[in-house]
């Protein structure tokens, strides 16, 4: 746990201090690799959302008339703790979400990256003077923050996701009501903690905490109510449908990063050693627990086995174990759900044909939440794995013989969100990089995140950017202001 004791928090954090529910009421935090009670966190309901809501409310004004400047120095403040406490704030990571210590290490240094970031774009929120059409007039146009932001952040990044929110939330001149995962909610009250010793104002970050079976009551008290002008949520395509129909009675300004079913392409003329690391790096990051994971792994015929055999070797090197001990590269799936859905899409597999050339079973020696780093081969659309996100440590491998089919299976989804493919052909880097539709692509590249790039996508797998110099724009309405008679 945290040596620190001020970052081990287990009460809700609203209006400048911790509480717990009124109800008295509270629900089991746990470690998946280990299956112990880590802690017992508030199960909050819409009671204590509604102070929260209204806690954020009167803050948010005094909070957006303070300078850029001084939102700027509170953020910059909170980038240096973080960094300051890394540590410990990596070792809750790694034991709510089950992810190796050094993956939580680098995640921690991930999120602390958009407070930086933010901090610097804080101060560069400029409007516009437009030329006026007529004589004796002035016409501009403000920028200003959107008002009580809701920000719903998942179990898979639970810092990173926070921050990468809450960073131009509260850059831009908002309020935060943040509700964090029932599976790693400690993460984000840690966080919490950091923000008040940076100097965060009372109100103007809230977070509440709820169980799974809270969560929808709670959620939809925030997407409902009028004093929220800003829903921000990461996670299930399907959820993200819902809490877009939830909001549309209030009309609020959404972004919504709903997942997806990226495409990994390997042409013949690609550097088949690079795309294994490729390979590596996007799909098995997080045992395979991320939104941009490539999902179907599609290789030209010319470059197939020499892949398919090089792929192989390196994931069975790939050590799993319990996320806290050294030399562990891959640690387990968050919980007993996510274990059944691989199971399930792994049988259908088999039974339409799918080859297992690496793993393909749990690991019981560790636990029941270890499920093997796992190559597939002989797999096909017809196959659910190739058409649902996996989100864990399984990689389909599908053959294809022509560009135009590659690119064909890499859009017939409804998912847009990464696609990543590997060639040393000019002419064809060009021609797939615009035709395959993703708001993410990485060409020979199979790490694509920073807090400078623009993250998001088209299609199904959701809407607006986080990060990068627009992703502060979801968080900011533009006001014109004609001034006549001048």
């Amino acid at each position: 746990m945290a040596a620190r004791s001020a970052l081990w928090r287990t009460q809700g954090w609203i209006n400048g201090s911790w509480r717990a529910a009124r109800s008295g009421m509270t629900y089991p935090v746990y470690s998946p690799s280990t299956g112990e009670v880590l802690a017992q966190v508030p199960d909050m309901t819409p009671e204590d959302a509604q102070e929260a809501v209204q806690s954020a409310y009167q803050a948010q004004k005094s909070w957006a008339a303070a300078t850029a400047k001084e939102r700027s120095g509170v953020l910059r403040r909170w980038y240096d703790l973080l960094l300051q406490n890394e540590g410990d704030i990596a070792q809750l990571v790694a034991c709510e979400a089950g992810k190796p210590l050094s993956e939580a290490l680098t995640e921690v240094r991930y999120a602390a990256s958009f407070l930086e970031w933010f901090s610097e774009e804080a101060k560069r929120i400029n409007g516009s003077i437009i030329p006026a059409p007529m004589k004796g007039r002035r016409v501009l146009v403000l920028k200003q923050p959107v008002g009580v932001a809701a920000l719903i952040t998942p179990w898979n990044f639970p810092i990173a996701m926070v921050t990468r929110k809450v960073g131009p939330a509260l850059a831009a001149g908002c309020s935060a009501v943040l509700k964090p995962s029932e599976e790693t909610p400690l993460s984000a009250l840690a966080l919490a903690q950091l923000s008040v010793e940076a100097g965060v104002p009372a109100g103007v970050l809230n977070v509440v905490t709820a169980s799974r079976r809270s969560t929808p009551a709670l959620v939809q008290y925030l997407t409902s109510h009028d004093l929220i002008t800003k829903l921000s949520f990461t996670g299930s395509m399907a959820v993200g449908k819902l809490l877009m129909s939830q909001c549309a009675s209030t009309v609020k300004k959404l972004s919504l990063e709903l997942g997806g079913n990226a495409p990994f392409i390997v042409f013949d003329s690609a550097d088949v050693k690079l795309a294994v690391q490729g390979t590596m790096a996007s799909k098995f990051r997080n045992t395979g627990q991320t939104c941009i994971a490539p999902n179907r792994i599609l290789v030209q015929s010319g470059v197939h086995d020499e892949y398919v055999q090089a792929l192989s070797e390196a994931v069975s090197g790939l050590k799993q174990g319990d996320p806290l001990s050294e030399g562990v590269n891959q640690g387990c799936l968050i919980n007993i759900t996510a274990r059944d859905k691989i199971e399930s899409l792994m049988s259908d597999a088999r039974e339409k044909g799918a080859r297992v050339e690496v793993g393909g079973d749990c690991n019981e020696s560790l636990g029941p939440l270890f499920y093997q780093p796992t190559v597939l081969t002989h797999t096909s659309s017809e196959m659910r794995i190739t058409q649902e996100e996996i989100f864990g440590p399984v990689a389909p491998i599908m053959k294809f013989d022509r560009e135009e089919e590659a690119v064909a299976l890499a859009n017939a989804t409804p998912y847009g969100l990464a696609a990543y493919f590997y060639s040393s052909d000019a002419a064809q880097i060009w021609r797939v990089g615009e035709e395959v539709e993703a708001g993410i692509v990485g060409v020979n590249e199979g790490a694509v995140s920073s807090e400078m790039v623009p993250f998001g996508g088209i299609k199904q797998s959701g809407l607006g950017r986080e990060g990068s110099v627009f992703g502060i724009d979801d968080y900011i309405e533009l006001k014109y202001l004609c001034i006549g008679n001048v």
